[in-house]
């Protein structure tokens, strides 16, 4: 039993985004997909995906390596914007048009049903996000509301919580991912900027802790108990030495958060999921079972494979040394019960 939870649908060229832009918009200067500083070494997508459009750009393409070859019932798209550009009001209109993309081409013609869907918007429009979120939250393909990593501020500051509090409203988890394409860059790690690629990949996903702990300490899963925040790139590795710091550091300075009444760490079952990757945890499966135990990480994390992503993982590969109960979980559990897929063991589509 397999639900991938981080495929990310392209357009098929760049200037595509283009048909479903409104008229006043088409003719702006759009950065492209892959218009990024940072460039994996041979390419940021499988070179194997590569044909007439970009990888991931085809569905029929998408279900026959997801669903055939990979063993998915189902998969939830997160497709990319076009970075954070400084023209808010633009960019917000680039999110709706991705929106309407994805139902057009992906999740609407979709006989098998097995694509799932993610509303982006742009959390530096609060209100046309929140507008977003109402335009399409009815739709039932479309099950989480996305967000890039990349951010001016933490994602607890309160410029942020009708977004938060319109997604939960909905029952609709955020997810954060990095976004690829960039109108304005903003640092890949807390002090600044990497040189390199591997300096990029390997601290770039740590940004999540900056919005958890903001989210936990500014009191925002306080007071919307039904929100859920997916981080889809990582990073998990080390969540359990950075919530014992945060920890400790509310424990010895309660007086200036009253309102958060409980360890922050105890927030993580009910308001925190991570997507899988490949590179987090022990390169020896030996001590994965241990190592997935801190946090209680195998109620946490969930299966995705970043396809078409260079590192593209297979559920073979993540479920590696872990036991079956633990399998269950990161394979299909945690995503059933969150995105409200009904799949259980032993069922078939």
């Amino acid at each position: 039993m397999i639900i991938d939870t981080n495929v990310q649908p392209h357009f098929r060229y760049n200037a595509e985004i283009r048909r479903y832009l409104p008229a006043a918009h088409q003719l702006r200067s759009i950065p492209d997909v892959e218009q990024q500083w940072y460039q994996a070494p041979g390419g940021d997508y499988r070179s194997d995906l590569y044909g007439d459009g970009y990888p991931s750009s085809d569905p029929d393409t998408v279900r026959r390596h997801l669903f055939d070859e990979g063993g998915a019932h189902y998969a939830i798209l997160n497709p990319s914007t076009r970075g954070n550009i400084a023209d808010y009001l633009l960019n917000s209109r680039i999110c709706a048009a991705v929106n309407d993309w994805l139902l057009d081409k992906w999740l609407e013609p979709d006989g098998s049903n097995r694509f799932r869907g993610t509303i982006r918007v742009n959390p530096e429009d609060p209100k046309g996000a929140v507008a977003e979120i109402e335009r399409l939250a009815d739709y039932p393909k479309l099950v989480q509301v996305g967000v890039p990593m990349q951010s001016r501020e933490p994602f607890g500051k309160p410029v942020f919580e009708p977004i938060w509090e319109a997604a939960a409203a909905h029952g609709l988890p955020v997810a954060v991912h990095i976004n690829g394409g960039n109108g304005v860059d903003y640092p890949p790690t807390f002090a600044g900027h990497a040189h390199t690629y591997p300096g990029y990949a390997a601290f770039m996903p740590l940004n999540y802790f900056v919005h958890l702990a903001t989210l936990i300490v500014e009191g925002v899963f306080g007071r919307h108990p039904g929100l859920t925040f997916v981080f889809a790139d990582g990073g998990y590795d080390i969540l359990t030495p950075l919530m014992w710091r945060l920890d400790t550091f509310w424990l010895s300075m309660r007086d200036q958060t009253p309102w958060v009444d409980r360890y922050p760490s105890e927030y993580l079952p009910d308001h925190v999921r991570f997507c899988s990757s490949v590179f987090d945890g022990p390169t020896d499966t030996v001590h994965q079972q241990q190592w997935m135990d801190f946090s209680d990480k195998s109620s946490l994390v969930m299966y995705g494979s970043s396809y078409p992503h260079w590192s593209t993982t297979s559920a073979a590969v993540i479920a590696d040394g872990l036991s079956a109960q633990q399998q269950r979980k990161v394979l299909w559990q945690n995503a059933s019960e969150l995105y409200g897929l009904t799949v259980s063991e032993g069922s078939a589509l």
